[in-house]
């Protein structure tokens, strides 16, 4: 089992740089694909970017790519997002998730942090 904790979010003007951060604790932790998601009011969740176990391996979304960057502290077991020139539109709370080794969807997830950015 993996437990997520992110933490970061905050009110921040648009073009305004952010980080988030979520701590992942459990004993298997860098055997997880990481990822990052955001749900903004009144819609789905979306996805935002993604690592694989190690690290060295990113992929973004193309409503963000450019802008936010994905990165992973594997000593410290710590998944961090990046985010420079925010936009309102990226007002959401933002979720970490884990995908285990066996696992066909992402598995674990956070309680998220809200992320506001102010036109």
């Amino acid at each position: 089992q993996v437990q997520l904790v992110e933490s970061g979010g905050r009110l921040v003007q648009a073009g305004g740089s952010l980080r988030l951060s979520c701590a992942a604790s459990g004993r298997t932790v860098s055997r997880y694909n990481m990822a990052w998601f955001r749900q903004a009011p009144g819609k789905a969740r979306e996805f935002v970017a993604q690592t694989s176990r190690s690290g060295s391996s990113t992929y973004s979304s193309d409503s963000v790519k450019g802008r936010f960057t994905i990165s992973r502290d594997m000593a410290n077991n710590i998944l961090n997002l990046h985010m420079n020139s925010l936009k309102p539109e990226d007002t959401a709370v933002y979720y970490c998730a884990a995908q285990g080794p066996y696992d066909s969807n992402w598995s674990h997830w956070g309680q998220g942090t809200q992320v506001t950015v102010s036109s």
